[in-house]
């Protein structure tokens, strides 16, 4: 699997976890992500350096890419996109005006 077919599926992984809620445990992102047969084990490892509680999905991706940086495999691991988080002019342009 390429490298960057690693990220997609483990930004797969991660969507399925927080499918319908704003926050998720580690622990249920740790057991979304081993359920992909295709992750390598050494990814898992990124996750346990992850502290524990519960992340939001903005929260968890930086924590993931803060353990990517740290060991150096930005380049050729790549890092997750990082979702926007909705502020108060993400809605409709006009209700504003």
């Amino acid at each position: 699997m390429t490298d960057h077919a690693v990220l997609d599926e483990l930004q797969q992984a991660i969507d399925e976890a927080f499918r319908g809620r704003e926050r998720v445990a580690m622990r249920e992102v740790y057991s979304q992500v081993s359920r992909h047969v295709g992750l390598p084990a050494d990814l898992l490892t990124h996750l346990n350096e992850l502290p524990e509680g519960a992340y939001d999905r903005q929260e968890l991706t930086e924590a993931i890419n803060e353990v990517i940086t740290r060991r150096g495999e930005q380049d050729t691991l790549g890092l997750l996109e990082v979702p926007r988080q909705a502020g108060p002019d993400d809605g409709d342009p006009d209700l504003m005006r």
